[in-house]
């Protein structure tokens, strides 16, 4: 029998497509390409958008409305009363996307020792408070069923802290005794209270007194007028239907309310066009104070170094 031998493997070749004739097309048809309608809706929905802005800014700002509106900084505070159950509801999406709620918490979290609250609303900085540095709370609101609404917030997010107090009151009429520390408290917190107070100068001079004269802290966070002369148009505008709705007055001049108050503006910062302030403050008396300390300490250091300088010349016999 004779043996059959494997034939070597065959190497495979590279594949060449044929030649193309000259003058005749390929009869190899691709595909049409998909039609993006997603980008034309998209589109379409955001031009849509801004002419019903449009429209809505005419109606708002132009046109007269057919109900009587309020003065101009006339006190609306008891339009609260009325918007108490569903105020985060209104607020919640607006304040998540243009970044309020982060400013809101980076401001409570720097509150430590006995911390007062005014225009405590619904509570909707009581999420971000650093209980571990805080010893004492003080929540005030001139609106009833606003208040009411933080303490069952309150209740529910820290049950077990129950070193806390709310009232419902103005925030110039004094608190009883037994709620303000001996030395005052170590914070003071507002947040969107310029626009909803009758006075918010006198307002603010007010907690200036309330504070600890030695190490003290007020912590603001509030919107008011622009930089930009539009977005004032804008602002003046539209106040007046603003406050008639929802109760503050958005186009005040916090600066000029700032100035008018007395209080030591340390740090200001603005955001949203201009329109949002975040500020840190401290009373006159306190950096007075400051300063007066700092003076006896220097003429101190002055009567030393001038008494070494003596002795070394009566040493060298001078």
């Amino acid at each position: 029998m004779s043996k059959l031998q494997a034939s070597p493997i065959a190497k495979a070749l590279p594949y060449k497509p044929p030649p193309s004739r000259p003058g005749k097309a390929s009869s190899l048809r691709l595909p049409p390409k998909p039609r993006r309608k997603g980008i034309w809706t998209a589109c379409g929905l955001f031009l849509g958008g801004i002419a019903a802005y449009g429209a809505f800014l005419c109606a708002t700002l132009v046109l007269e409305p057919d109900y009587p509106l309020p003065e101009k900084d006339a006190d609306l505070s008891s339009r609260y009363d009325g918007r108490a159950e569903h105020f985060d509801k209104d607020l919640s999406i607006f304040e998540e996307t243009f970044g309020v709620n982060a400013l809101r918490k980076r401001l409570a979290e720097q509150a430590r020792g006995h911390v007062l609250e005014v225009s405590a609303g619904t509570g909707r900085n009581s999420a971000y408070y650093d209980l571990e540095k805080v010893k004492g709370l003080t929540f005030v609101d001139q609106s009833g069923a606003m208040i009411e609404v933080a303490r069952k917030k309150w209740n529910m997010l820290h049950p077990e802290y129950r070193n806390c107090s709310f009232y419902t009151q103005s925030t110039t009429d004094p608190l009883p005794a037994t709620t303000v520390p001996k030395a005052g408290f170590t914070t003071v917190l507002q947040t969107m209270g310029i626009c909803s107070t009758p006075n918010p100068a006198a307002t603010l001079s007010h907690l200036g007194t309330l504070v600890d004269p030695a190490e003290g802290r007020i912590l603001l966070l509030e919107h008011g007028r622009s930089g930009y002369r539009f977005v004032n148009w804008v602002l003046d505008k539209s106040a007046a239907r603003h406050a008639n709705k929802h109760g503050c007055w958005p186009n005040r001049d916090v600066r000029k309310v700032l100035e008018e108050s007395g209080l030591v503006v340390e740090k200001i910062k603005v955001s949203q066009f201009g329109t949002l302030y975040y500020i840190e403050a401290r009373p006159v008396r306190q950096i007075e104070a400051r300063k007066r300390a700092e003076s006896k300490i220097e003429m101190r250091k002055r009567a030393q170094s001038e008494d070494k300088t003596k002795g070394a010349k009566r040493w060298f016999g001078g």
